[in-house]
């Protein structure tokens, strides 16, 4: 588990022990002042949401910041398990994500900067969206990714839909989707469906609102008007390497892949 103590709240947090599934820790911390922590048994990764702060540990201290995840680019802190770290807002409140998974301590402390985070425009037409691999599968880490995925208004993203939960030849991969929109009065549209297990819901996700993935297949939208942003952590049964195994797309939506417009009704309809 990730042991926290000291000047902060945890906003949001889903593991094992509050969710029921096997390997993902998250939570979403608001730093005031100095904290503590240690990932038992567990990588970790950080990713700054808002905010100015520090992670220190007995190597080096790590300067996070970001004013807005829709301006730059995160720096990303990895941290073995059992790795002892200290955390220091600066200017007031810092909003944190920590996330964490089972590991046995094959790497070291790694500092990943924006340069190393491969970029990539996904889809076309109304999926188009941009996916930021800000620790993904060609930078080290056991069973932990991490992605970034900004989807503009009007558009769709996870699309076609697609399912990582050990069904239909999809490799097992829990994952969180933490929420920043904007404008902030704004929402997208998270939709978790199964057709398998005959479950389907949909979530009106807020700024700052995590929203679980246990199973099935889980496609956003960003409506007209807003410009959505969520953060993606990861982990399952894949280790090392094979955390390039790509999900199994629902196959009623797979043709879109070659038609990004996806056919769409020509207007006005007229009378024939």
């Amino acid at each position: 588990m990730i042991r926290l103590e000291g000047e902060l709240t945890v906003l949001r947090r889903a593991d094992p022990g509050t969710v029921g599934w096997h390997y993902l820790h998250f939570a979403l911390l608001e730093v005031r002042g100095e904290a503590w922590g240690v990932g038992e048994g567990l990588e970790l990764a950080f990713v700054p949401i808002e905010g100015r702060g520090e992670v220190k540990t007995a190597t080096a201290a790590y300067a996070l910041a970001r004013e807005s995840v829709f301006q730059s680019l995160p720096k990303v802190l990895y941290l073995p398990p059992g790795t002892p770290f200290r955390l220091r807002a600066e200017g007031g409140s810092f909003l944190l994500a920590v996330g964490g998974a089972p590991a046995e301590g094959l790497f070291p402390e790694r500092f990943f900067r924006s340069a190393e985070m491969r970029r990539e425009l996904r889809g076309g037409e109304a999926a188009l969206r941009q996916v930021n691999h800000i620790l993904g599968p060609d930078l080290p880490a056991e069973r932990l990714l991490l992605y970034e995925v900004y989807t503009p208004s009007g558009r769709w993203s996870g699309w076609p839909p697609h399912r990582h939960d050990g069904l239909l030849g999809s490799a097992y991969m829990e994952e969180t989707y933490l929420y920043r929109v904007e404008p902030k009065e704004a929402f997208a549209l998270h939709l978790n469906y199964d057709p398998e297990r005959r479950e389907r819901t949909l979530y009106l996700a807020r700024d700052l609102d995590l929203v679980l993935v246990p199973r099935g297949y889980h496609p956003v939208a960003a409506p007209p008007g807003a410009n959505v942003y969520y953060l993606n952590y990861m982990a399952g049964e894949l280790y090392g390497e094979a955390r390039a195994t790509p999900p199994v797309d629902d196959p009623v939506w797979a043709w879109v892949k070659e038609d990004w417009a996806g056919k769409p009704l020509r207007l006005p309809l007229e009378e024939g």
